[in-house]
């Protein structure tokens, strides 16, 4: 008799649908998985047994063979545990088989029949909805699952609890959805005594997810106010909040189940590998820039990472997905992030302090930031200098605006994207907008386009530069609610375009 459990496999943020069979037949006593499994799911086979065993429920001495299929499709992690004892009880006669083929399972055995929680049981969920199944998980993942409400989702504690269910004798309840988390986030922009313009770029990327880069002498302020991005940017909407729970799922980064509504703040160190910013290692795991899918990623000390690893952000910031390339799958992974980068002046970091800069000032400022190529330079739209705050204003009382009263216009900003892209599939914030989209909603007045082809004429801005100007221009003109983009607008974001970089090279 063939039985079929059905499960998941992961090729990155989607899981497919797996069959489990199991069949037993005469011959020698032996228990085998097949269907390019790896080492946990060969693995598998004894921890059935033992959690089989610790039920009173003995195998048959007849050949036992799993075939997870498609055969051709790389099986990885221990969540095959249950779907292959289930196959294997209904195999057995123990459970329904029509039943169990219109659920899908995962789940780690423990040896004494516990069910132990494993990664991603939200895509999971997906699946399943999408086949209009019902999902059994271990308890410790039915609240994250369940927040997939076209699912109906079972989370038992143990094999016997999910033998039970199967075959009616004490049917589970649903499970729950987690809470939503809220992180209580002190930060305030009104900490930051000065730096106004640093805290206008941040505004401003904040209301177009712009990319931002701040150089400045030690202490400045960088670092702090890029941990204050987060307390400026609006709440993920229900789906993007799907998005980048699917992606923390498959981490195991869901804390109980929770969700957050709060955009993600990832600040990976700068010894951090290709594999841990853009995804890779074992499984093919989401990297660093796919952990802050929707939210921000602060890369401090930038000019220090690999220029490996800086070069491989090239790509994925334009496109907005990151391929995992290897030799038996092509892994792709969502990465919409806000980048902001951080670095010194150069090496010694005190170029703009006479008293305690080094002797190869200015060479050793041209020779640090040029470790950071131009044509990754060039996808900056924000560029800011912070300088040092004297000593005296250290002392001063906190003055400016918090960041409440930030986080209000840039929530209007969005807004008025949000209406604007509304008909346009794809296009979120003005950072998306190209081509003809870009050109009608940026169409600067007659004297901001002169304007700005005096700057294209001057500076040789590359068409990636013109265009970027115009997205940060626009942004500008949403946070003062204005329809045109006018010559003020365009002459603040130029005057960020041109803080340093390739365009102000001669």
């Amino acid at each position: 008799m063939l039985a079929v459990a059905r499960t998941v496999a992961f090729e990155g943020v989607e899981a497919r649908l797996v069959e489990t069979q199991c069949v037993l037949s005469p011959g020698l006593p032996a228990f085998h998985v097949v269907g390019l499994p790896d080492k946990a799911v060969s693995e598998s086979r004894e921890r059935v047994r033992a959690a089989l065993s610790s039920l009173s429920i003995a195998l048959p001495p007849k050949r036992i063979t799993v075939n997870l299929s498609p055969a051709d499709l790389p099986k990885e992690g221990s969540h095959f545990d249950l779907p292959i004892a289930l196959a294997l009880l209904a195999a057995l006669g123990v459970i329904p088989a029509e039943e169990l083929a219109r659920t899908v399972s995962l789940g780690e055995l423990s040896l004494d029949g516990r069910l132990v929680p494993v990664v991603g049981a939200l895509p999971a969920a997906m699946a399943a909805a999408g086949e209009d199944c019902a999902l059994i998980c271990p308890r410790g993942c039915g609240a994250e699952a369940a927040w997939v409400g076209a699912a109906q989702v079972f989370a038992p504690a143990s094999l016997l609890e999910a033998i039970h269910h199967l075959t009616s004798q004490s049917p589970l309840p649903r499970a729950l959805p987690g809470e939503v988390t809220q992180s209580a986030n002190a930060r305030d922009l009104a900490d930051v005594k000065g730096q106004e313009r640093a805290k206008r770029a941040l505004e401003i990327a904040a209301a177009g997810r712009h990319h931002v880069f701040m150089v400045g002498s030690p202490g400045s302020g960088k670092s702090m106010l890029a941990a204050r991005m987060s307390g400026i940017l609006p709440p993920l909407s229900p789906t993007e909040a799907l998005e980048t729970s699917m992606i923390h799922s498959l981490a195991g980064l869901l804390d109980e189940g929770g969700i957050s509504r709060q955009r993600p703040f990832r600040e990976p160190h700068h010894t951090a590998s290709v594999a841990a910013i853009v995804g890779g290692g074992r499984g093919a795991k989401p990297g660093e820039i796919s952990l802050a899918h929707n939210g921000v990623l602060f890369m401090d000390e930038f000019p220090e990472f690999p220029r490996t690893v800086l070069e491989t952000l090239r790509q994925p910031i334009e496109t907005g997905e990151v391929v995992v390339a290897r030799a038996n799958a092509h892994t792709r992974y969502p990465c919409r992030f806000l980048l902001v980068a951080a670095a010194n002046p150069c090496k010694c970091g005190y170029m703009a302090e006479p008293a305690r800069a080094c002797a190869r000032v200015p060479a050793c400022g041209a020779e640090y930031l040029g470790r950071i190529s131009g044509p990754l330079m060039d996808r900056f739209d924000l560029r800011v200098e912070v300088p040092p705050v004297a000593y005296s204003d250290l002392d001063l009382p906190q003055s400016g605006e918090g960041s409440a009263q930030v986080a209000a216009r840039v929530a209007g900003a969005r807004a008025r994207q949000n209406t604007r892209f509304a008909a346009h599939d794809g296009l979120i914030v003005n950072a998306d907008a190209e081509g003809a989209v870009l050109d009608e909603i940026s169409a600067p007045d007659p004297e901001g386009r002169a304007l700005l082809a005096q700057v294209a004429e001057r500076f040789g801005l590359s068409a990636r530069g013109y265009h970027r100007i115009l997205r940060v221009a626009r942004t500008i003109a949403d946070l003062e609610a204005s329809e045109t983009v006018r010559l003020p607008h365009v002459a603040e974001a130029v005057s960020f375009r041109l803080s340093f970089g390739p365009d102000t090279r001669e």
